[in-house]
């Protein structure tokens, strides 16, 4: 552990939640929120993170045509145990038969155990979305089902496929999160076929249950790769309730069958052919 680790504080005053999810998606050590405040810390400097937060609010401000006020402030502070910190304050999640919970509490009697650490990586099961997905993977992948998971994170959704009964692929486009994955679906003992660095646009495989937590405009632009992957049900999820007609518009070749919500975000689930 070093001797001093870099607290990042930012407050924006409008799209939090966009913010909030578009760091969720870089940053794998846990983040705080206090009010309308983000915390992150890491021994490692922010820079290149806030270079993209910055482009990212920038973007949000053209296509919306609103001005955000983001508020940043760095300190440098003397290190203490924050990690072990914030585990201490992460309690375990049951969804539907699933348990999930970090490896420093026990498993659970007459549950389906996923053991997934939050500082890790993101998807630990507390997010709105991540919550969404499980039950609609329980809902809709049976045993024998091919599955992909797009942007997965620490791995839990498609860990919970397996645990179903699915033959697993799963890819991200952060190299820590692949490797991250790829350690708890070792730790849960749940097989994969293969995890790696890219996206859809990387297989020409299909699959009967494709999953994509993201965030709504990355869902927009990749819409063609995931499409061109499904047999039968897409699960898309990362949305926030307000743009998820903005989704559904690139997806309208394929049936809406069920909406989850959760707070205000929305898993949409379609099903290929209208």
């Amino acid at each position: 552990m070093k001797k001093f680790y870099y607290e990042l504080s930012v407050t924006p005053s409008a799209f939090k939640e966009e913010i909030e999810n578009f760091l969720m998606e870089r940053f794998f050590n846990g983040i705080e929120e206090k009010g309308n405040t983000l915390i992150l810390r890491s021994e490692e400097g922010f820079d290149d993170l806030i270079k993209e937060l910055k482009n990212y609010v920038k973007a949000l401000e053209e296509i919306f045509n609103v001005s955000v006020d983001l508020k940043i402030d760095i300190e440098k502070k003397s290190n203490r145990d924050w990690v072990k910190s914030y585990q201490n304050s992460v309690k375990p999640v049951e969804i539907e038969e699933f348990y999930i919970h970090p490896s420093w509490y026990p498993p659970k009697e007459g549950k389906i155990n996923i053991v997934i650490d939050p500082a890790l990586a993101f998807g630990s099961g507390h997010h709105e979305t991540t919550r969404s997905c499980v039950k609609a993977i329980k809902k809709y992948v049976k045993n024998g089902n091919s599955f992909l998971d797009v942007g997965c994170g620490s791995g839990i959704l498609g860990i919970v496929a397996s645990k179903l009964g699915a033959e697993v692929d799963a890819c991200d486009t952060d190299e820590l999160a692949v490797a991250s994955a790829k350690e708890n679906f070792d730790l849960n003992y749940a097989k994969y076929n293969r995890i790696w660095k890219g996206s859809a646009g990387d297989t020409d495989k299909k699959y009967d249950v494709v999953t994509a937590n993201i965030i709504a405009d990355v869902l927009v632009f990749i819409a063609p790769e995931l499409k061109a992957r499904v047999n039968d049900i897409l699960i898309l999820s990362g949305i926030i309730d307000k743009y998820k007609n903005k989704v559904l518009d690139k997806y309208k070749d394929f049936k809406l069958i069920e909406e989850i919500k959760d707070n205000e975000w929305v898993t949409l689930v379609l099903k290929k052919g209208n």
